[in-house]
């Protein structure tokens, strides 16, 4: 099942690369999306069915082929989904759905090489959520690199090739790093299997965990972003297309942090004890940055962009507060890491969802700058109803899944130091301040000639049902997270517990900042 998940986008591509004409493309791609999020939900099902669970110190996987690939080098072709990762799979199919959607009438050059480059891209996206070997892993998150880059730099805005290229550059750096890590974990243990490496890896040496851990952290900080190697990702999200920057948000962004999850924490846990403190404190520069650049930002996506950078540091701050909460024995640990997987499917939801509504005023005004907006609201009433939900979950209101992932993330924080959660606490004012100051810029005050249809301007319409459809799913599945987050939370539980008990049994002893001292002398 996973591997028809996989590589199905793959086959209508092909598919596609040999239709005639170009009507069809578009119509074609969203079906073989459409039946990959049905194969996945099916997954979900039978993940599920199947009471998965953490067992014998090592996460579930379930679903799972192993098969010998290369066996000369102890590579397999080795795929397998446990609580987060099928959740993960989820989220990119529908994301994915939506993107080819909105795409449908915006994009009017190349249009079938565009298609083609959506859907490879989603098949190594998915390829890496369910890769258990690090050989696999690694083609899959290079495989995803070119597409992406190729979206920008070929379909994106008047400054796309520079954003192309700083995207590329900055994401192979970190794979490269990334690499050696790999090699290294060979190099030691014979296998690239990343279940044997769960089970091996938390033994080594304290010094080796740490240097393995940076390599790693210097791939999956660039993917999430982390301060300060995120200036990427407003270029990125400006020019990209609205596809590109729905999936940008969506999905390549939650790599990062599935990365340090799966990989970094688990295989090094004495490298992720013995930075902790210092990523904690990345991560709270990154969301007090990010807040701060929002409130002066003039084009509205880019603004949205910048509150990406701020919305994933809650991500890193809440996974290794959780671990440093661990490591002092100050609390139910747990917290932290659930309530960042929980910031990381909503951020998914909630900013995919404003940047389609970004998408959808460019499409009508044909601008992004904030100030050639004004009083959607009248000829838009549908459409400022979802934007509302989208901005007021990123907010954090209470009843919309925002409030949960940061409401828990905060908590951790000020369990681990109560420095750490008056800042960050305080940092939520700043995010109400720009988005609600977005919000009434761009929905209320004077209507702009554009908007009531003046000066040879059609007026503006109103959702279409692909618009309104993808934001009634995406504002549904915000809803219901934010009120209903018991079964969420009671499903990746086990995991959480036993990615802290690997920390706290094989990395003891670490508890403030200072103790990492002797390793920088």
């Amino acid at each position: 099942m996973l591997s028809l998940i996989v590589y199905l986008p793959v086959l209508v591509a092909l598919v596609i690369m040999f239709l005639p004409g170009t009507k069809m493309v578009g119509r074609v791609a969203a079906l073989g999306a459409a039946a990959n999020l049905l194969l996945s939900l099916a997954a979900l099902a039978a993940y599920l069915s199947t009471g998965a669970s953490a067992q014998g110190g090592v996460a579930s996987f379930e679903l799972q082929e192993n098969f010998s690939w290369l066996p000369e080098l102890k590579i397999g072709y080795h795929l397998g989904v446990d609580n987060l990762s099928i959740l993960l799979v989820v989220l990119t199919t529908l994301l994915t759905l939506i993107a080819i959607m909105v795409s449908w009438k915006p994009i009017e050059k190349r249009v079938k090489e565009f298609y083609i480059v959506v859907l490879v891209l989603e098949a190594g996206m998915l390829g890496v959520f369910v890769s258990l070997d690090f050989f696999l892993f690694y083609i899959f998150w290079e495989v995803m690199l070119v597409p992406m880059a190729l979206m920008i730099g070929i379909w994106g805005s008047s400054n796309r090739v520079y954003a192309a290229i700083k995207f590329f550059l900055y994401t192979l750096a970190g794979s490269l790093l990334m690499l050696v890590a790999i090699i290294a974990e060979y190099i030691t243990h014979g296998t690239l299997d990343i279940l044997r490496l769960m089970q091996m890896g938390p033994g080594d040496p304290r010094d080796f965990q740490n240097l393995v851990f940076l390599a790693f952290t210097a791939a999956f900080a660039v993917k999430v972003p982390m301060f300060p190697v995120h200036t990427w990702l407003p270029d990125a999200h400006t020019e990209a297309p609205t596809a590109g920057s729905i999936i940008l948000a969506g999905v390549l962004l939650k790599m990062g942090a599935y990365g340090f999850i799966r990989f970094a924490m688990p295989i090094t846990p004495a490298g992720a004890a013995t930075f902790a403190p210092i990523l904690v404190g990345l991560s709270v520069v990154a969301i007090i940055y990010g807040a701060l650049v929002s409130l002066v930002q003039p084009d509205l996506k880019r603004l949205i962009a910048y509150s990406s950078v701020s919305h994933m540091g809650f991500v890193t701050l809440g996974l290794f507060t959780g671990v440093w909460l661990h490591q002092l024995n100050l609390g139910d640990a747990t917290q932290g890491i659930d309530g960042a997987i929980i910031v990381m499917l909503s951020h998914g939801l909630l900013t995919g969802g404003l940047f389609l509504c970004v998408g959808a005023i460019y499409n009508r005004l044909h601008s992004r700058q904030i100030s050639d907006m004004g009083g959607i609201t009248k000829p838009m009433p549908i459409f400022a109803a979802f934007f509302m939900i989208m901005m007021l979950g990123s907010v954090g209101l209470p009843g919309l899944s925002g409030f949960v992932g940061e409401f828990l993330t905060m908590l951790g924080a000020f369990r681990a130091d109560w420095v750490v959660g008056t800042i960050t606490a305080s940092v939520v004012i700043f995010a109400a301040w720009y988005l609600f100051w977005m919000f009434q810029r761009v929905m209320f005050g004077k209507t702009t000639p554009a908007a009531e249809g003046e000066h040879g301007h059609a007026p503006f319409r109103d959702v279409d049902w692909i618009e309104g459809s993808s934001l009634f799913v995406l504002s549904a599945l915000a809803l219901l997270l934010g009120i209903f987050p018991g079964p969420v939370l009671e499903m990746l539980h086990p995991n959480t517990q036993t990615l802290l008990l690997t920390v706290a049994s094989h990395a003891p002893g670490v508890t403030a900042l200072a103790d990492i001292l002797p390793f920088f002398k």
